[in-house]
């Protein structure tokens, strides 16, 4: 079965057994009001900049994580899945990895080299390089999105699972 079509046989019921506990920040997706205007500043492995202004007008989706993370490991699948289908429609995933160490952001690079197709791969900068500066605040939960629109506003703070709704709302805003 087709991801999309997946999606679609969910129940709302099924869905809400998936919610986040209460008191998880959550911005919904379609929301007239869109939330704070987003900046990220910050290096990739490489030591190449990575910032959110060069991709102005699209539609952007931050996600923040760490290499050990079972629940971010999957997320990210996922993710990289929806880019490789959706990049030319204006639409960029960043992510930014929190580990604390410079050596597991540096091995999980490396592991990726080896393990995902070069069209699946995006932009990851390191939260805790020197230099290294957004807006986003502080992240307690692993993984943390963020959907921002083509302004970089928010309009989605998704604490944990991605729902399936909000994989709907971000494909119906690249439109």
């Amino acid at each position: 079965m087709e991801k999309r079509a997946f999606l679609h046989a969910c129940s709302a019921a099924a869905l809400a057994t998936l919610a986040p506990a209460s008191g998880t920040a959550q911005t919904p997706a379609g929301s007239s009001t869109p939330g704070p205007l987003h900046t990220l500043t910050g290096t990739n492995s490489e030591g190449k900049p990575v910032m959110l202004t060069d991709y102005a007008g699209k539609v952007c989706l931050v996600s923040f994580f760490t290499a050990g993370c079972a629940l971010c490991t999957n997320e990210l699948r996922l993710m990289r899945e929806f880019y490789t289908a959706n990049r030319q429609r204006d639409f960029v995933l960043l992510g930014v990895n929190m580990d604390e160490k410079s050596a597991d952001f540096m091995q999980y690079i490396e592991l990726l080299k080896v393990s995902v197709p070069a069209e699946q791969r995006f932009p990851i900068a390191w939260r805790n390089a020197e230099g290294h500066k957004d807006s986003f605040g502080a992240i307690s939960r692993r993984p943390t999105h963020f959907v921002l629109n083509r302004k970089h506003q928010q309009v989605l703070r998704r604490e944990g699972n991605f729902l399936p709704t909000d994989w709907d709302d971000l494909w119906v805003s690249l439109a």
